[in-house]
């Protein structure tokens, strides 16, 4: 059965998000997870302040962990500001005490900094230390948004996974996955770019040149990366099953889950090995995590 790598719950009903929703609670992500065949999920917990609205505190993640045991797995999101706001801030001795209480990753990192802000850069080297994995959301600018800032053709991504090459890091968000096609533009790359994915598509090179960056299929922007261009999406995810992972990022009851059926009948019809569905479905992340 698959494992959702990104999940977000929270413990009781808050201030509503602009959308008008809520996080789901864990309840009623288990409940969705059922009914999807999903037996695990990830949680990121919240922390970064500009996409807080009532977050998922790290004590709070652990506790829905501990109440709802072999359902989640919890990551760690402390923010590259925390400690001294500076670039020699020693994130080692909070890494390895969230990895001591369970935690197998860090993220969803959404600070709106620059890549390669020098608090960005310590702070990465702290998680490549400790050797656990970073999903990232990245952002199209500094300023009414939230994610770690990368400009078109990602070459802050670029240089901090070459800086930093036993990093895993789990690309993720709409700017990021945009960049599977050659084609994309200022103007389109924050969205959901419809029609062929054309070659050059900085994802795919990057993916090709850095063994160190994964995907992280969750949300819209995984599932239209992967669907837009069917043919494309299928030789993309067997050329990369190794490093691919199902995810949802589930926010609110409400929400839909297009690529759980878009996986299964890739599998189904042939278009993709079961080699590689179940590896992008669970056993990767198995690997991944130490499950």
């Amino acid at each position: 059965m698959l494992i959702d790598i990104h999940v977000h719950t929270t413990v009781r009903a808050g201030p509503l998000r602009p959308n008008g929703e809520t996080y789901a609670t864990p309840e009623q992500l288990m409940a969705m997870h059922d009914a999807r065949g999903i037996r695990l999920g990830v949680i990121l917990p919240g922390g970064a302040p500009e996409c807080a609205h009532h977050n998922l505190s790290q004590d709070e993640c652990l506790d829905v962990v501990a109440r709802h045991p072999g359902r989640f797995v919890p990551f760690c999101n402390p923010d590259p500001r925390m400690l001294t706001n500076s670039p020699e801030a020693n994130f080692t001795p909070m890494l390895e005490y969230f990895k001591g209480q369970g935690c197998k990753g860090v993220g969803e990192v959404c600070a709106n900094l620059p890549f390669d802000d020098p608090r960005v850069l310590n702070f990465l080297a702290h998680c490549e230390a400790c050797g656990l994995p970073v999903t990232f959301h990245l952002a199209t600018q500094i300023g009414a948004t939230y994610g770690l800032f990368d400009e078109l053709g990602l070459p802050r991504l670029e240089a901090a996974l070459k800086r930093l090459p036993k990093l895993i890091f789990l690309g993720h968000s709409q700017p990021f996955w945009a960049e599977i096609s050659g084609d994309v533009t200022e103007a389109a790359r924050g969205g959901y770019p419809k029609g062929p994915v054309t070659e050059s598509g900085r994802v795919v090179e990057l993916m090709r040149s850095c063994p160190n960056l994964c995907g992280d299929l969750s949300a819209g922007s995984g599932h239209n990366a992967v669907s837009r261009d069917p043919a494309f999406g299928h030789r993309f995810l067997e050329e990369f099953q190794d490093r691919l992972f199902f995810g949802t990022d589930i926010c609110a009851p409400t929400n839909q889950t297009p690529l759980v059926e878009f996986l299964r009948s890739a599998v189904e019809g042939g278009h993709i090995s079961r080699e590689a569905y179940e590896k992008i479905g669970w056993r990767n992340a198995e690997r991944l995590l130490g499950l």
